[in-house]
């Protein structure tokens, strides 16, 4: 079955079919200049906070049809979508995706709008946490968690097991990991967060199985600069505890 981009507002030839979730593996956002003018980058956000953990979505160059962008393009078929330059218009193109009925939908409408509800309160608890205001943030994580979004609901878990976690609900804080790894199985940011709960649930078997399976998922991790400077301070904090002995060798990792 297919999906047309059917809004009024774009001429027959724009109106490009998109086909099923088992046709599409990775989406292309193009950030050209003249794409990047209409609002690209707004549209590769929404689309990468909103698309399933088994969709990649990525930045590209120019895909052609310039001056009717921001282009997408549908891998591996190379259906381009064209117009999509707001934040409403990307959610109700992923959600049409993955539900039907086209861009326009009513239904759909509301569920993208739900989508952006909850994108909306992450982010603002995103910024809560940097601010250490952990019990706010967890609230409003929450918040988005009970919309019951249509993307990006692995990631609100991941994110309320780091405000759990830093407010000592150490028992909701590996739910919730749990949680978002069986939305996402191969999710390596929810493996990081599995073992620090574990770790402080003084389970240390399990937190260096976790955190094991995070490097094997993704092995870029061990290099990023705030995993080195996490790793020294939590090892410099297990010496001063005395809690690092023959039988424990732990892998060490950022949340």
């Amino acid at each position: 079955m297919h999906l047309w981009v059917t809004s009024s507002t774009y001429p027959p030839h724009l109106r490009f079919p998109v086909k099923s979730e088992a046709q599409v593996e990775e989406i292309r956002v193009c950030t050209n200049r003249t794409c990047r003018r209409q609002g690209s980058m707004q549209t590769f956000h929404i689309l990468t906070a909103l698309a399933p953990p088994d969709v990649s979505v990525k930045s590209c160059g120019c895909l052609g049809r310039c001056g009717a962008g921001p282009n997408v393009a549908l891998l591996p078929d190379g259906q381009i979508v064209g117009h999509c330059g707001t934040a409403a218009g990307a959610a109700e193109l992923m959600v049409g995706l993955w539900h039907g009925g086209g861009v326009g939908d009513a239904c759909n409408k509301s569920k993208s709008k739900t989508s952006l509800d909850a994108l909306a309160l992450r982010m603002r608890a995103e910024a809560l946490v940097d601010e250490g205001n952990f019990s706010e943030a967890e609230r409003l994580l929450s918040q988005a968690i009970d919309l019951k979004p249509f993307g990006g609901v692995h990631i609100l878990y991941k994110k309320r097991s780091v405000a759990r976690l830093a407010i000592h609900n150490y028992s909701g804080a590996l739910e919730d990991a749990a949680e978002s790894l069986t939305l996402a199985p191969n999710y390596a940011g929810a493996y990081i967060c599995q073992g620090d709960a574990f770790l402080a649930m003084d389970q240390y078997d399990a937190a260096q199985k976790s955190y094991s399976t995070c490097l094997e998922i993704d092995p870029s991790i061990r290099r990023s600069k705030s995993f080195k400077v996490e790793e020294q301070i939590k090892w410099e904090l297990y010496k001063e505890l005395e809690i690092l002995d023959g039988a424990h060798t732990f892998i060490l990792f950022v949340a």
